[in-house]
């Protein structure tokens, strides 16, 4: 199973329920957590296939931002 980790600026848990079901619709069947507690406001994605490119482009049509995390 392939983990793709993001930095985000996704504060509170009803934005990150709403990018989930956006993410979810992309990515159908993967494992997808935000960890708003965290200073980087990660997101975690769990599926194989994931292409970060398109998370971030899906996050920022959202206005928020996404970087990956190394």
């Amino acid at each position: 199973m392939m983990v793709e980790v993001f930095k985000t600026n996704v504060s509170c848990e009803e934005v990150s329920m709403m990018l989930t079901d956006i993410l979810l619709r992309h990515f159908p069947g993967s494992r997808i957590s935000f960890d708003l507690e965290d200073c980087d406001r990660v997101l975690r994605i769990e599926q194989e296939g994931i292409i970060p490119g398109k998370v971030i482009e899906i996050i920022s049509t959202k206005g928020y931002h996404c970087e990956m995390l190394l």
